[in-house]
C-alpha cells in the first residue's frame, strides 16, 4: 500500500537531525500519524508536501481567519517589504491599525504592539499588578494564555492533582518554571460564579486582575454560562482589579469587535493575536488609558526590538480593514456555515453509533468524544472535559479524516474562515461519511 504521508515522514526524520525533536512548537508532534509538512495553501484550503489536499479546518491554529495566502494581504506586504522590513522605529502604519482597533472596540482607548500573544499576557500582568500594588493573578482552570512561566498555570493538570473543588492546583505542566511564579496565581474553575466570588473573596485585597478567555476555545470551546462574564466585571470593580480578556482566539472571530462585542461587555485591557496578523507574528495590548497609565508614563516596561514592524502593520491594517469592511454583518456567515458542518458531523456520526458531540458557537466549534456511558449535554468546565472527553477515540477519528482530506486540530477544534463557502462544507461532510465509516469499523477501545 502507498503511503500517504512518505515524503512529510522523510522531512520529519531529517528534522530530528537539526531541529530539536523535530518541530518548533511542542504541540506539533501530536499530530497522527506523522507530523505534516506543508507546501502551500489558498483560500479555505491546502496542500502537504506529498500532494493531498485538504479543507482546512485548523487554519493556522486559528490565525488564518481570512483564509490562506489571500491575495490582497500577500501584496500589502510585499509592497511594503520594497519599502523596507525593519526601523527600530515609527512609521505612521501603527498609528493606522492602532486607530482601526479603536474603531473596533470601544475599551482599546491606547494600543501597545508586541510579536505574540505570549509577550503581550506577560505585558497585561506586569502591567495589572504595577497598576493595582498587588501580587495575585486569578485565572480560569484549564485556560490557556501562552507558553511563558505565568500563562501555563493551571492548564491541564492530571485528575490526580486537580486538588479540591474549592481550591483547584496551581500545577504547571513544564519542568524548569521559576517555582515563586506558582504562589503569584490564583486558580477558579470556569463556568462557577459562585465559586468564582468564593475565591476572589478568599484573596479580597491581593488580586491584580482577572484574566480569561471570553469563550474557553483552548479548552473545549465552553462558552460562558449566563451571569459569569457580569460576575468578572462586578468583582473587578468592586475591588479595583482589572479584567483582562485574552481575545487571541476570539478576537475579530465572533463580531467584529470580538467576544467583548459578541458577549456585551467591555474589559480593562485585551489580548490580541492570531486573526490580527492573520498569519504574520503579531499581537497587541489594547485597553483604558487609565490602564495603560503605567506604560504610558513609563513606569512599566514593554519593549522590544520588532514590536511594530512595518511588515506585520501592513499585514494587519489590510486584515482589519477587511474585517471593517464587512460591518455588522460579521460573522453571520461563518457562523452559519460553522453551525451547518456541526450539524452535519454530528448527522453522520449518529447514523455510525459515534458518540460525537460538537460544541460551540458556530465559527469555532470542539468536537467533543463521549466517553462510554458519560452524560449527555454541554462540556461547561476542565474537570468536566477530562471526565467525559475520550481523546484517543477522538485521535483515531481525526487520522481517518486527515486521510480523507479534512484536517480539524488536533485536540478537537474546528475553525470556520472568512474564505469557507458552503461547498465546502458539503464537501467535507462528504468526505466525513467515509471517515465515520472507517473509524466505526476499525476503532477498538483500549482494554
Amino acid at each position: 500500500m502507498t503511503d500517504r504521508y512518505a515524503r512529510s515522514r522523510d522531512l520529519f526524520a531529517r528534522a530530528q537531525n537539526s531541529i530539536a525533536a523535530g518541530v518548533n512548537s511542542g504541540i506539533r508532534k501530536m499530530e497522527q500519524p506523522v507530523p505534516l509538512y506543508f507546501s502551500h495553501g489558498s483560500g479555505p484550503r491546502v496542500w502537504d508536501v506529498d500532494g493531498n489536499e485538504y479543507i482546512d479546518f485548523q487554519i493556522g491554529q486559528g490565525a488564518l481567519l481570512y483564509g490562506h495566502a489571500p491575495a490582497g494581504m500577500a501584496e500589502a506586504v510585499a509592497d511594503q517589504a520594497r519599502l523596507g522590513t525593519h526601523w527600530a522605529a515609527q512609521c505612521e502604519l501603527e498609528i493606522e491599525v492602532a486607530e482601526r482597533l479603536q474603531k473596533l472596540m470601544p475599551g482599546a482607548e491606547r494600543i501597545r504592539f508586541n510579536n505574540s500573544a505570549t509577550e503581550v499576557v506577560l505585558s497585561a500582568l506586569r502591567l495589572a499588578r504595577a497598576h493595582t500594588g498587588r501580587p495575585l493573578i486569578l485565572k480560569f482552570e484549564g485556560a490557556y494564555h501562552g507558553w511563558a512561566d505565568e500563562g501555563l498555570v493551571g492548564f491541564a493538570p492530571p485528575p490526580d492533582k486537580w486538588g479540591d473543588d474549592e481550591t483547584p492546583s496551581r500545577l504547571h505542566p513544564s519542568q524548569g518554571v521559576i517555582p515563586e511564579v506558582l504562589d503569584t496565581f490564583v486558580v477558579a474553575r470556569w463556568n462557577d460564579p459562585g465559586h468564582l466570588r468564593r475565591q476572589v473573596d478568599r484573596h479580597r485585597g491581593q488580586i491584580a486582575a482577572i484574566i480569561f478567555e471570553p469563550i474557553m476555545c483552548n479548552t473545549c470551546c465552553m462558552e460562558p454560562v449566563p451571569g459569569l462574564i457580569e460576575t468578572i466585571r462586578e468583582l473587578c470593580d468592586r475591588d479595583g482589579m482589572l479584567m483582562i480578556a485574552d481575545e487571541t482566539i476570539t478576537g475579530f472571530r465572533f463580531a467584529p469587535g470580538g467576544a467583548q462585542q459578541y458577549l456585551g461587555f467591555t474589559p480593562d485591557l485585551t489580548i490580541l493575536g492570531k486573526a490580527i496578523g492573520g498569519g504574520v507574528p503579531f499581537a497587541a495590548l489594547a485597553g483604558r488609558e487609565a490602564a495603560m497609565k503605567k506604560i504610558i508614563e513609563g513606569s512599566v516596561v514593554h519593549a522590544g526590538t520588532l514590536n511594530g514592524n512595518p511588515l506585520c502593520l501592513a499585514a494587519s491594517k489590510w486584515c482589519l480593514d477587511h474585517v471593517l469592511s464587512l460591518g455588522e454583518t460579521h460573522p453571520a456567515t461563518a457562523s452559519g456555515l460553522g453551525r451547518r458542518l456541526m450539524a452535519g458531523l454530528r448527522a453522520i456520526a449518529d447514523r455510525h453509533g459515534i458518540p460525537l458531540r460538537p460544541q460551540g458557537p458556530g465559527a469555532a466549534f470542539h468536537s467533543v468524544m463521549l466517553k462510554q456511558g458519560a452524560d449527555e449535554g454541554p462540556v461547561k468546565d476542565y474537570r468536566d472535559y477530562v471526565r467525559r472527553q475520550d481523546a484517543p477515540r477522538w485521535t483515531h477519528l481525526r487520522t481517518c479524516l486527515l486521510d480523507q482530506g479534512v484536517r480539524a486540530i488536533e485536540r478537537g477544534l474546528w475553525f470556520i474562515s472568512l474564505a469557507h463557502r458552503q461547498q465546502d462544507i458539503d464537501e467535507a461532510l462528504a468526505r466525513a461519511e467515509a471517515a465515520f465509516a472507517k473509524h466505526a469499523a476499525d476503532w477498538k477501545p483500549a482494554n
